[in-house]
């Protein structure tokens, strides 16, 4: 035990020669020595930031967010008649670049096209789908040329294929589409409108989709509400007929486009991803927030509750719209439809609608991309 406890203390004291004196004198790198060299110069910097690979989307911000809170809230606006004599012309892209987009929205085409999509959505604030409406010769006759269109996808089916997206059958039925667009206008314009249709046409045949690409998104829907806006500048689309326009030509337009998606497979155009709405609509949200505001019981937080979307989706776009996401869309909601997820977090209807309103004009009219295939012509002026 003795030799023991002498070799440990041997060992001690050995180990305390190793270490360096206590001494502010600079030590050798090499021997751990004193040295007369002065010590190299160490440039403190701070602790690098940390950046992860891939942040999780749902933390991320939506694009835009201070400019669309900075933007007035679109007002409802008169439809400007047009008046004769007229001078129609085939439409034309305008649009290249950023101030192209914005130099349209500013324009009076623009203020007034957004204010005609403000005057829908005011139209069928506080309304159900069933609520009845004045409906016009005009309107019945377009809710019927969209009929004729839902029934040529039963007859043209898909074809065979095993990819995710992209039909070729949907050729087959946008061809039909441009074969019979003439004569599906004759059904409802009067003879001295007749020539209309080298600017109505146009329009009509950007609404659904295009057939080269196979996809569809926000860019086709506003041609469709252009097309809308063109009729109502000719007079065929009255102010009385707003609420029809939306309750029974919006709603007939978007069941066909449902059934042109299932059916064809359609691609999203220009989607947002999990920060867009939806990977194709954006108006029958507007429409559908305004049909709920003060409502009693239903709130934006509404749409987490899958009795209600079951029971009431086929009174209100809004919920319609929320529960067709979750059934193409698998998963955490909150995670593949984050914007959605945080509308509902907003305190009433009236809100979200002035929000949504205002991030149309920001997020769809002024988007280039989105917006380089809009037409022109003497109805919708480029100014």
């Amino acid at each position: 035990m003795a030799d023991t406890s002498r070799i440990s203390t041997q060992e001690e004291q050995s180990s305390e020669e190793r270490r360096p004196p206590p001494s502010s004198a600079p030590l050798c790198r090499s021997c751990g020595g004193p040295t007369l060299c002065p010590p190299p110069t160490v440039e403190s910097c701070p602790p690098p930031v940390y950046r992860p690979l891939r942040a999780p989307a749902v933390n991320a911000p939506p694009p835009n967010t201070q400019s669309i809170i900075l933007t007035p809230v679109p007002q409802p606006l008169l439809v400007p008649p047009l008046t004769p004599p007229f001078s129609f012309e085939e439409p034309s892209k305008r649009i290249s670049s950023p101030n192209d987009a914005r130099r349209f929205v500013s324009s009076h085409s623009g203020v007034h096209f957004l204010g005609f999509v403000a005057a829908l959505s005011l139209s069928v604030r506080g309304h159900k789908l069933s609520d009845p409406c004045h409906t016009s010769e005009n309107v019945s006759a377009i809710v019927s040329l969209l009929q004729t269109l839902i029934d040529w996808v039963d007859e043209i089916p898909p074809a065979p294929m095993t990819s995710r997206y992209g039909n070729v059958a949907y050729r087959t039925w946008h061809e039909r589409l441009e074969n019979s667009a003439e004569s599906l206008h004759r059904g409802f314009l009067p003879e001295e409108l007749a020539s209309s249709t080298v600017e109505l046409v146009p329009y009509l045949l950007d609404s659904f989709g295009n057939s080269s690409r196979i996809d569809y998104g926000t860019g086709h829907e506003t041609n469709f509400a252009a097309w809308l806006y063109c009729l109502a500048r000719l007079g065929l689309l009255k102010e009385g007929d707003f609420h029809a326009v939306v309750t029974r030509i919006f709603v007939k337009y978007l069941d066909l486009m449902r059934k042109l998606q299932n059916v064809y497979s359609l691609e999203p155009a220009g989607s947002h991803g999990v920060w867009g709405l939806d990977d194709y609509h954006f108006l029958p949200f507007i429409f559908g927030s305004a049909q709920l505001i003060d409502h009693k019981y239903m709130k934006p937080k509404s749409i987490h509750n899958q009795d209600i979307l079951d029971n009431f989706s086929n009174e209100y776009l809004y919920l319609s719209c929320v529960a067709f996401v979750k059934k193409v869309k698998k998963g955490v909601f909150a995670e593949h439809s984050p914007m959605l997820d945080d509308i509902s977090g907003v305190p009433n209807w009236n809100k979200v609608n002035s929000g949504l309103l205002k991030m149309y004009k920001a997020e769809v009219l002024e988007k280039v991309p989105i917006m380089q295939h809009f037409l022109f012509g003497s109805i919708i002026k480029w100014e």
